[in-house]
């Protein structure tokens, strides 16, 4: 079971970086989740929920970081990437850039939520699990985060046209 916590790390390191938007902390979060993982994994009584369990350890990571650090960096002192690509892989990029600070506006509880559900594709019960909240909260939490991206979001709505929107639930 150890071998199986290091094909985990590309799913968590992706996690924490949604959730905090610094390549860094997001990888000292993954570790330090990895970390704490191996030094309990005795305690692992159905290895089908392994995914859950270190996704609940990368959750009580993140939540202690704020506890030793209050004050959070704001999404707009974050450095944009800008490459010298085609028109197509620019729009990408701005899309994604969009969206990522879309979901950084967010208050936390929404956005762990979205990300676990839409981009992670827990579902709801595996999210109360993991953030230890009643499933209703995590329902009421992405509605309201779902409602707010769909209007920071509004111009990338799929056209009239038939044209394939690029915004789409991952389920």
């Amino acid at each position: 079971m150890k071998r199986s916590l290091g094909t985990f790390r590309p799913r968590l390191y992706r996690l924490a970086y949604s959730w905090s938007h610094d390549p860094s902390l997001a990888d000292e979060l993954t570790q330090e989740a990895l970390t704490k993982a191996l030094r309990k994994l005795h305690q692992v009584r159905q290895p089908e929920t392994l995914d859950r369990w270190l996704f609940g350890i990368l959750a009580n990571c993140w939540r202690d970081h704020f506890r030793r650090q209050r004050p959070m960096d704001d999404i707009d002192d974050c450095p944009l990437r800008d490459d010298n690509t085609p028109e197509r892989q620019h729009e990408q990029q701005r899309l994604v850039g969009t969206v990522r600070q879309a979901i950084g506006q967010l208050p936390e509880g929404q956005r762990q939520a979205i990300t676990l559900v839409d981009l992670e594709g827990f579902s709801y019960a595996e999210v109360s699990d993991i953030l230890q909240i009643p499933i209703g909260t995590v329902m009421s939490r992405l509605c309201r985060a779902r409602r707010a991206l769909a209007g920071n979001l509004i111009e990338y709505k799929p056209r009239a046209t038939g044209e394939v929107g690029h915004i789409r639930r991952i389920s």
